[in-house]
């Protein structure tokens, strides 16, 4: 036999046992990663109140409590993440606690019911609510029928570069193409989505730096990840919000707007001017800009020292120290 075919052959049999032994542990692993997905996807089936421990917070104010309301495609780690960023600032004023959406999709009357359980269990009176991105939708949303339902009045409404409508928010086309495919009963499978959030994200690398890219990119690949249905759900909450069902529905909140005139993901200028419209009689701020935070769209998480700045000179105006220590007296009803 020719040396040189005979070599050729004992090359492509080593490949191929490569080959194979590469197929069957890649195909083992992305067996292993969707099993635990299921898993823990099937465990985050219900609304949940997302608690970050602070023993020193709950002493000094045991019936007050921050509520964050987290942004699109935030997973319920990333949102004790954006909380713990935010102690140095909200735990002056209450406890911190988040709303770890369904994995079944994003569900009103279910976050609702949470929170009630979740205010009657801690015995809570006076509630803030802070509003990550879309979820300063949402915040105002539960604020109002909290309200309207329950005689439970929130006494702050904190908007961190939200939008007030989908027009404010600047890649339309994204939007439209997910709500599309979602309102037909398109569900699209957490593998895909994965190769989807690195596309977007190197689309829009401006944004962020390559490390934040991959850092991102993998969140959405894991298996603590928000399900695709929830996210396909929150595109069709913003598309559909409309602020004007609100106005003159939350009572004494005070609201307060912040932002960076360099968000790539929200028109700053637009949402700003829009929740001056809708809800002037409850906007008390709206000037503190997230100047220096990266990426400049809703980042306490990234920004900690910026965000707990802007706060450090917003929430004395909203909550004197004087007067949230006090021991209670209305708020939350």
């Amino acid at each position: 036999m020719d040396p040189a075919m005979l070599r050729a052959a004992l090359r492509l049999k080593a490949f191929s046992r490569r080959a194979f032994l590469g197929g069957v542990t890649g195909s083992a692993l992305l067996a292993a990663d969707l099993f635990v997905t299921r898993e823990v996807q099937n465990r985050r089936r219900q609304v949940a109140l997302l608690e970050l421990a602070d023993d020193a917070a709950r002493q000094r104010f045991p019936d007050a409590s921050w509520i964050l309301f987290p942004g699109y495609k935030t997973s319920w780690e990333e949102a004790r993440i954006i909380l713990a960023s935010l102690r140095g600032s909200l735990a002056e004023r209450g406890q911190l606690a988040a709303v770890g959406y369904s994995n079944l999709g994003l569900d009103l009357d279910e976050i609702l019911d949470a929170l009630r359980a979740y205010v009657r269990q801690r015995r809570l009176r006076r509630l803030y609510f802070y509003g990550h991105s879309f979820g300063g939708m949402i915040a105002t949303e539960v604020a109002a029928r909290l309200l309207a339902d329950d005689g439970v009045q929130v006494r702050v409404i904190l908007l961190d570069s939200s939008p007030a409508s989908k027009f404010d928010v600047l890649d339309q086309a994204m939007f439209s193409s997910i709500v599309h495919l979602y309102e037909l009963g398109f569900r699209v499978p957490s593998v895909v989505r994965g190769g989807y959030e690195l596309g977007e994200r190197i689309v829009h690398k401006n944004e962020r730096t390559w490390g934040q890219v991959v850092d991102q990119t993998l969140e959405q690949l894991s298996p603590l990840a928000p399900s695709s249905v929830l996210i396909q759900s929150e595109s069709e909450y913003i598309y559909l919000w409309d602020g004007t069902r609100f106005e003159n529905a939350l009572g004494s909140a005070q609201m307060a707007f912040i932002g960076n005139p360099g968000d790539q993901t929200v028109d700053y200028a637009s949402a700003r001017s829009r929740w001056g419209r809708y809800f002037g009689a409850n906007l008390v701020s709206s000037d503190l800009q997230t100047i220096g935070a990266f990426p400049a769209h809703a980042s306490p998480q990234w920004s900690g020292i910026v965000y707990n700045q802007v706060l450090g000179r917003l929430l004395p105006e909203l909550l004197p120290l004087a007067r949230s220590m006090g021991g209670g007296g209305g708020g939350a009803g």
